[in-house]
C-alpha cells in the first residue's frame, strides 16, 4: 500500500511523454487577427495513431526526483482549415489510455499507478471515459519565438469545463495540420481532482503539466 500511495503523483491529463519543460508559462500577448471559430472550410481529421497528450506531475517540488511523467491518446477529433490558416478544433482524449511512461520498466508499479490514476480518487475514467478541448478562438502570436498562434477554447475534464488558452506551434502543409502546444500548468482542482497524500509522505503539487501534440489529415 506505501508503494502505491508513493507512486500515486497526480499528473493529470492533457502533456511530457517525453521530459516536458516545466518553466512558469509565458505571458500570452495577442494583438492581431482573432477568428472567432467557424466550419466553414475544408476539414481534418484527427490521425489518433499519430497524436498525444503528454502529462507530468509532482510531489513537493517540481523535479525529476519527485514526478511521474506520461502519455493520454486520442479518441477522436477534427480541424477545420481556411486559406492556410487553423479555424477551429475538437479534440476527444481517452482517458482509459492514460498511462506512465517513467515506470514502464516496472509492471508492477505501472499497473499500480495506472490504476490509482483511473480510480475515485483521481479521473474516475468509468465514470468519465473521455476529456475534451474545444478551440474557441484562433489568434497569431505576435511575440514571435517557436509558438505562431494561441488558441482559446474550453478543456473538459471529469465533466467540468474551464477555459484554457494555449500557445502553440501550427503547422498546414501538403493535406496535414500539425498542432503542438507549449507544456502548461493546469490546476488538477479545477477539475476536482483533489485527493493528496497523507503529509508524512509528501504534498502532491496542484499543478499538472500538459503538452498536446496533434496531426491530422484532409478528408478525401
Amino acid at each position: 500500500m506505501k508503494n502505491l500511495i508513493t507512486t500515486a503523483i497526480l499528473p493529470a491529463l492533457f502533456a511530457g511523454i517525453f521530459m516536458t519543460s516545466c518553466t512558469k508559462d509565458k505571458p500570452l500577448t495577442s494583438q492581431t487577427n482573432e477568428t472567432t471559430v467557424t466550419t466553414d472550410g475544408i476539414v481534418y481529421a484527427v490521425d489518433t495513431l499519430n497524436s498525444k497528450i503528454e502529462w507530468k506531475g509532482f510531489k513537493v517540488v517540481k523535479s525529476d526526483n519527485t514526478s511521474h511523467f506520461g502519455t493520454i491518446k486520442f479518441e477522436s477529433g477534427e480541424v477545420t482549415v481556411k486559406e492556410g490558416k487553423l479555424q477551429s478544433g475538437t479534440f476527444v482524449a481517452d482517458m482509459t489510455t492514460l498511462t506512465s511512461v517513467d515506470l514502464k520498466d516496472d509492471a508492477e508499479q505501472l499497473e499500480k499507478l495506472n490504476g490509482h490514476l483511473k480510480s475515485g480518487d483521481f479521473f474516475e475514467v468509468e465514470k468519465f471515459p473521455t476529456a475534451s478541448y474545444e478551440i474557441t478562438s484562433v489568434a497569431d502570436n505576435t511575440a514571435g519565438g517557436d509558438y505562431n498562434t494561441i488558441l482559446d477554447g474550453n478543456l473538459t475534464i471529469k465533466g467540468i469545463t474551464k477555459p484554457v488558452k494555449f500557445q502553440a506551434n501550427v503547422s498546414v502543409k501538403d493535406g496535414e495540420i500539425s498542432i503542438a502546444t507549449e507544456p502548461k500548468d493546469i490546476m488538477r482542482e479545477d477539475y476536482g481532482v483533489k485527493f493528496q497524500l497523507p503529509l508524512t509522505n509528501g504534498i502532491i503539487k496542484d499543478e499538472v503539466n500538459l503538452q498536446i501534440f496533434i496531426k491530422a489529415l484532409e478528408k478525401k
